[in-house]
């Protein structure tokens, strides 16, 4: 009989994990029972998007391996904002727009967690105790445990440092640091999980428990996820990728997965989906065309996760219809251009037209569209509407061409 794998091996296995602090003995207490752990979200937006799939992820994988999950949302902690990979000072935002957003990010959590079965999720927010606070107990009780030395060279505050930390942000590691101390001590929690680029403030929250209460408390780091550059992957054209279709709907969200560097598609299925490792490895076994397969497994996955099967079945096959036209594939046109060009231009280069005069007039007339999205205006780019080098561009209803940029 096959022993039963480590959560930690599982996540390992995958490329989830980055940094961990005494990690063996985590894994022991992993293996032995069950415990109860946390991950903070930023409620400054009122979706979720792409940077926060992974955290989920792998609370998931930690749920169905047996452990409890606390959604922290940081209601509190948002009225001053985090400092981490900032060079600038964030936007004050109301209670009642933190509120709302705590609502919204629970709904989209639950196609992921689940709150209501045996090891159920709970969403707490940490205005709840932050905002009781006596500042100067907190300061006497909690500041006193902080060295400013050791805060100042982490690496949350560096950017800050440049361009001028305020006392207000100063404040952010020692409050995110109460949140795991809070959770500790109402539920137990003894792990907090994140993002590499939370690091400093992890570790604060470890050593404030172990040296406030004298108890055990582990925190876990996971890869962030990057382009082959080491940017941040899911920046669009429009900007973030929302697990909100009314920000990012399901055929864009689908499209960006479909169009992902091939480097990245076995990375991009271990980590945003739930398909066996070995049925991965099987996908990604080839680095030429066959990979094509692969990519529309992680652009379905991903979208059925986030949209559910009606959205996901739905833009699958908008996707083929794109790509394939009823008496086959669809005429392919090659052109040398780039993104920032003007859409009145492409529609030259790819011969839709034969005038820019008249690329104009089917603009303003709201016949042209890129992949499924019309064109607002004559003087809008291409990159406004697409970050890759294929699209489909649509002249009315009858004219579809795939178009291929040759920078």
């Amino acid at each position: 009989m096959t022993a039963k794998k480590s959560v930690m091996d599982t996540l390992r296995e995958r490329g989830f994990i980055k940094q961990i602090t005494f990690e063996e003995e985590l894994y022991k207490k992993l293996e032995q029972e069950s415990i109860v752990f946390y991950i903070g979200f930023d409620p400054t937006a009122d979706s979720l998007h792409i940077g926060h799939y992974i955290p989920i992820m792998a609370m998931a994988h930690m749920q169905k391996a047996g452990h409890k999950p606390i959604a922290l949302i940081g209601g509190g902690t948002a009225l001053i904002g985090d400092p981490s990979g900032r060079t600038d000072l964030r936007a004050m935002l109301t209670k009642e727009t933190i509120e709302h957003n705590c609502q919204k990010f629970k709904t989209q959590m639950q196609r992921f967690i689940d709150f209501e079965g045996e090891n159920k999720a709970i969403l707490v927010n940490n205005a709840d105790w932050l905002l009781k606070l006596n500042y100067i107990d907190f300061i006497r009780d909690i500041g006193a445990l902080f060295s400013v030395n050791k805060m100042l060279a982490a690496e949350c505050y560096k950017n800050r440092m440049e361009t001028g930390l305020t006392f207000l942000e100063f404040n952010y590691m020692p409050m995110q640091a109460y949140d795991f101390l809070a959770l500790n001590q109402k539920y137990n929690c003894v792990l907090q999980l994140g993002g590499n680029d939370q690091w400093s403030n992890m570790l604060a929250g470890t050593d404030l428990i172990r040296r406030k209460e004298q108890k055990e408390a582990y925190c876990m780091t996971f890869t962030l996820l990057e382009t082959s550059e080491g940017a941040k992957m899911g920046k669009t054209a429009k900007g973030a990728l929302w697990l909100d279709k009314n920000k990012t709907s399901p055929y864009e969200f689908y499209q960006y997965f479909r169009n992902v560097e091939d480097q990245k598609v076995k990375e991009c299925l271990s980590l945003l989906t739930f398909i066996d490792m070995d049925e991965i490895n099987a996908l990604t076994k080839y680095q030429d065309e066959r990979i094509n397969k692969a990519k529309e497994r992680l652009a379905y996955e991903v979208t059925l996760l986030v949209h559910g099967k009606k959205e996901a079945d739905l833009a699958q096959e908008m996707a083929k219809a794109a790509f394939e036209g009823a008496a086959g594939k669809m005429p392919t046109k090659k052109i040398k251009a780039n993104p920032d060009m003007p859409i009145v231009d492409i529609m030259v280069l790819a011969e839709v037209v034969s005038s820019k005069s008249q690329a104009r007039r089917l603009i303003e007339g709201g016949g042209v569209s890129i992949d499924q999205e019309k064109v607002q205006s004559i003087d809008d780019t291409l990159a406004q509407y697409v970050n890759s080098k294929e699209f489909i561009l649509h002249k009315g209803k009858k004219v579809r061409i795939k178009v291929v940029l040759d920078e």
